[in-house]
């Protein structure tokens, strides 16, 4: 599908999520390295110690300790981790979370449907309109 291979850093404290994120890739038959963190102060924390930076942040909103928009915030602070594309993958629809994302300059949003095959849909379209872009390479 894609021309490149991403290095996604996936923000998501339900394992559901996670397994149906992984399962999606792996149908969508997508050679992506998937980096998890079950919240946003696990994140901060890998990337601050990880070797290569991820090309891509899927972050949900609705997570302990730091939720995304308070995460959104410190990573969009940082002089470095300010240009990764973040996007957030979540259920909420709210139009003023919605509104709260893109203001802290996120990438997209993406609202999970109930649908697997929905779900496997978007998150292909996404991957793939990332791994066609000229991203940073940190």
């Amino acid at each position: 599908m894609g021309t490149q291979s991403l290095r996604i850093l996936l923000i998501e404290d339900d394992t559901i999520e996670v397994m149906k994120l992984k399962r999606a890739i792996t149908k969508l038959e997508m050679n992506h390295d998937l980096i998890e963190a079950e919240d946003g102060e696990k994140a901060l924390e890998i990337l601050k110690t990880i070797e290569a930076l991820p090309d891509i942040i899927f972050l949900d909103l609705n997570m302990p300790k730091i939720n995304g928009i308070e995460f959104l915030k410190i990573v969009k602070e940082d002089a470095v981790l300010r240009y990764l594309p973040t996007v957030i993958l979540t259920t909420s629809n709210n139009r003023k979370d919605v509104l709260e994302c893109y203001k802290h300059g996120v990438a997209g949003y993406i609202i999970k449907p109930l649908s697997y095959e929905e779900y496997t849909k978007k998150i292909g379209i996404a991957l793939s309109y990332w791994s066609e872009n000229e991203l940073i390479k940190a």
